[in-house]
């Protein structure tokens, strides 16, 4: 069964490690706040200027202009930071975040992604999506394995205009984890009762499967 947002959120949160600077993209990235572990200390930084942003408000907690860059309204913890933007871009540009989770349109197995526009469709922007990925060397990608249509967003080459060339290394799907290496995705956990056959089927790219891919676990 493919994986909930909520799951790939989880999934991606077990990445996280203490004292990590981290940037959750819009989307399902910022569902990452949310499920941060026990006993791990990071600070999410958000492009439009707040380091220290903490999960999703109550409806006590609300404050409207507390929001984060996808313009959802954000907590932030104890120790937070506020600044412009050209500050935090700097942040980014220095490469001072240690980790960067985003979404994408497309990702193939050169570690090349699209995520930015597609022709014919309105354009809302590059955003934040070219600095971090030319900023960060550690990046993971959360997206669905195949569109609605069932083609295949794991590719042996983007079709779509590039965000960043060579620089992603992770991908989660709704269906699986993988790593991109040495011009191949490799296959690494497969969501609850998907089959490598089926990830096999989706996945248009060069993939390499190794004899025993595990299934991913999530607490009830």
């Amino acid at each position: 069964m493919a994986l909930t947002r909520e799951q790939m959120a989880q999934r991606v949160a077990r990445e996280l490690e203490d004292g990590f600077y981290v940037n959750l993209g819009i989307g399902i990235p910022t569902l990452v706040a949310n499920y941060i572990p026990d006993g791990i200390d990071v600070m999410l930084q958000s492009e439009n200027g707040l380091l220290g942003m903490g999960r999703f408000p109550t409806e006590e907690e609300l404050d409207a202009d507390m929001i984060n860059a996808g313009k959802q309204t954000v907590t932030a913890r104890p120790g937070a930071a506020i600044f412009s933007s050209a500050e935090s871009f700097a942040m980014i540009r220095g490469g001072h975040v240690d980790l960067t989770v985003l979404g994408a349109f497309e990702v193939d197995q050169e570690g090349n992604i699209a995520s930015w526009m597609v022709p014919g469709k309105l354009i809302k922007g590059m955003g934040g999506a070219m600095d971090l990925v030319a900023g960060a060397e550690n990046i993971i990608c959360t997206m669905t394995h195949a569109s609605k249509h069932g083609e295949s967003k794991l590719l042996e080459k983007c079709a779509l205009p590039l965000t960043g060339a060579g620089c992603i290394n992770r991908v989660l799907t709704d269906l699986a984890y993988l790593e991109i290496k040495d011009g191949a995705f490799v296959l690494k956990e497969r969501a609850p009762g998907v089959s490598v056959e089926e990830i096999i089927e989706k996945t248009a790219g060069k993939l390499i499967v190794p004899d025993h891919v595990p299934e991913m676990t999530f607490a009830d």
